[in-house]
């Protein structure tokens, strides 16, 4: 099963957050039938997203991150709410094999040069964004680069997607640290030797560890603490009844070309490609509600 722990160290000074995520990526690379780069890059935004998600405190809030980028992906698109569910999808989802050494997917090369916008709802007030430039398209280093510019948070964040030779995920998850305000010189020292020493997500993950675990090797000096281990999954809230009140809001015009047109259409969802059928006679009954 696929889960995040939220956890603290440093008498509070810093916090982290880490998750284990293979279902999670697994699941995005069967509905999109994606090729091993762009399984990583979506995954890894994915396992991202999932830990920003649960950060926020409003129980309507919903994040959205979004990649638009000149590499053969042209980008990726991750929405995510504060109650662990997260959706996503790539522009492109074959594309090229490329390595940046045996073992290790040239993910950057994927997604290339570019932007990330996220876009924070919290159920309250205008949704916050905010854009940032693509530091390497290697996803954990451009959040890193995000949370520090945007939220002027200083955050190591560590993503991981090991995809086997027969395409499937074999092991996913990853991690957010943050210093809070009141770190002090020995917090950031001790998070600072927790990273150098920490290696890649995958390799601990493949070796059986667990989220705790990652949360316990990074921030062993500074005597970490586990608050609360909440579940995660790949969950798409799209119904044919959100569909066909999208449908209704393209506008009369647009409705009426389509019933002069006289087929029916069929709409499909970007997360997870459902289709949705609509007569000639639906469509009439959408106009009439306008």
């Amino acid at each position: 099963m696929d889960y995040m722990v939220r956890g603290t160290a440093g008498n509070g000074h810093v916090r982290i957050f880490a998750c284990v995520s293979k279902e999670i990526c697994e699941t995005a690379r069967e509905i999109h039938d994606t090729t091993p780069n762009a399984t990583a890059a979506l995954g890894r935004l994915l396992t991202g997203g999932v830990m920003m998600g649960l950060m926020m405190k409003n129980d309507n809030a919903v994040l959205s991150l979004s990649i638009k980028s000149d590499g053969p992906m042209k980008g990726l698109t991750v929405s995510t709410d504060s109650h662990g569910h997260v959706k996503g999808f790539p522009y492109v989802a074959k594309v090229p094999f490329e390595e940046l050494r045996p073992g290790k997917l040239n993910v950057g090369a994927s997604v290339g040069n570019g932007t990330l916008t996220v876009i924070r709802d919290e159920g309250a007030g205008e949704p916050y964004s905010s854009q940032t430039d693509l530091l390497s398209g290697e996803i954990a280093e451009d959040l890193t680069v995000y949370f520090a510019e945007s939220e002027q948070v200083p955050s190591a964040v560590g993503l991981g997607v090991l995809v086997g030779t027969d395409t499937k995920v074999q092991t996913a998850g990853g991690f957010i640290v943050q210093m809070m305000p009141d770190a002090t010189e020995e917090d950031i020292t001790a998070v600072e030797n927790g990273l150098h020493r920490f290696g890649a997500v995958t390799n601990h993950f493949a070796a059986g560890k667990t989220p705790e675990e990652l949360v316990n090797i990074v921030l062993s000096d500074i005597d970490p603490e586990i608050l609360e281990k909440t579940p995660i999954e790949f969950k798409c809230n799209c119904s044919r009844d959100r569909v066909s009140r999208a449908l209704i809001s393209i506008g009369k015009k647009d409705l009426k070309d389509i019933i002069e047109d006289g087929k029916p259409i069929e709409l499909g969802c970007n997360y997870c490609r459902s289709k949705y059928a609509f007569t000639i006679d639906e469509i009439k009954e959408m106009l009439n509600e306008k």
